[in-house]
Order: C-alpha cells, then structure tokens, then sequence
C-alpha cells in the first residue's frame, strides 16, 4: 500500500518521517513491557511545553542518557550525573525534568515490588483492556479524562513527577490504554485488532 495515500490522523499529516513512523508503528499500539512503559513515561513528561516531534528527535539521545532506561540504573543517578545530563545537548536539558526521572525510577521500582510489575499497576487503571474511543475529527480528542485524572492522583500520591492529568492522558494514547485513532485512519482497525 502506498504510504503517501493512506488515510491517518490529521495531526500526523505532512510531518516529519520520524513522525510518520512514529503514528503508523507505535502510537496507540498496546505496551506491556516496564521498560518501555517507563520510557513512554518520561518522554510524555520531556514532552510538557514542547512538541512531540522535538522529543523523537532526541529519544535516542535519552535512550543513551539514561541507560536505554533502565528504572534500577536510573535510580541509582546523584548530583554528577544530574549535573552530567544538563550538558547533554541529546535530551532535554531541563533541571527538574532529569530529576523527575531520577524519581519517577525509585517510584517505578516501588510499584514494581508491590504489583509485581509496572504493567500490572498502570494498566489497572483502564481494567486491563485498552478504552476504544471513536474519535471522527482531531478536535474531539480531550486533553484529559476522568481516568487520567485518577491516574495522576494515584502516581502523584506514590510519589511520582511530572504525571499531571494531560501527561497521563497522552501516555494513555501513547502505550495504546486507549485508541484514540480518528476513525478515518487506517490505524484505527489496525489497532482495534490487537
């Protein structure tokens, strides 16, 4: 099939390759593996006052930063490496955001010890199954819902950062808890079979 013809969301249309691939292979595709989960977690977090695309365009870079994110690794950061990460031109070189991730990993491996793992705990929050919305135009996607709402408090109370309502929201759709595919696009049904 050709690429250019396919029908997609029309926040993916005319963007960057990186962006394209980004919507056809990842976005909204259901995540059960804690690194990945933990990944897509703090580059929704990186992401906050900034675009998507500015966040994919370093995710390598994050990917080298903070050990292919590794939650055990990254928990064990001091000062140095803070202070390290500031002079990385590969990430996002914002003081609280790198200390947000520093501990959102001790966090992580909190909920990891008391659920067995991340997936087991965030995926609760929808009952395991992935929320299928049928979303006709862009304009109908919410920023949050009451179930990011109850997500954020949750992880906010455990002592995890940068987890507002709308970061969680847009992990949600992200990590594939929710479809929110515009029904017109060709991942929609792509992503309501898995």
């Amino acid at each position: 099939m050709n690429e250019k013809r396919l029908k997609r969301c029309a926040w993916a249309e005319g963007s960057s390759v990186k962006m394209l691939r980004y919507h056809d292979k990842e976005w909204g595709v259901p995540v059960h593996n804690d690194r990945r989960l933990f990944e897509f977690l703090i580059l929704e977090g990186a992401q906050a006052g900034l675009s998507w695309n500015t966040i994919l365009e370093r995710r390598k870079g994050y990917r080298k930063a903070f050990g292919n994110f590794d939650a055990r690794k990254i928990s064990g950061f001091t000062r140095r490496d803070v202070a390290r990460l500031l002079k990385d031109e590969g990430i996002i070189r914002n003081r609280l955001k790198i200390e947000a991730t520093i501990e959102n990993a001790k966090r992580l491996l909190e909920v990891k010890k008391e659920f067995g793992s991340f997936d087991r705990y965030i995926w609760q929050f929808v009952g395991g199954t992935a929320i299928r919305n049928r979303i006709r135009k862009i304009s109908q996607l919410p920023a949050e819902t009451e179930i990011s709402r109850i997500m954020s408090r949750d992880m906010k109370k455990r002592g995890f950062r940068f987890v507002g309502p709308t970061i969680c929201y847009a992990f949600m759709q992200a990590v594939g808890m929710v479809n929110d595919h515009t029904t017109g696009c060709f991942r929609y049904r792509e992503i309501d079979r898995l």
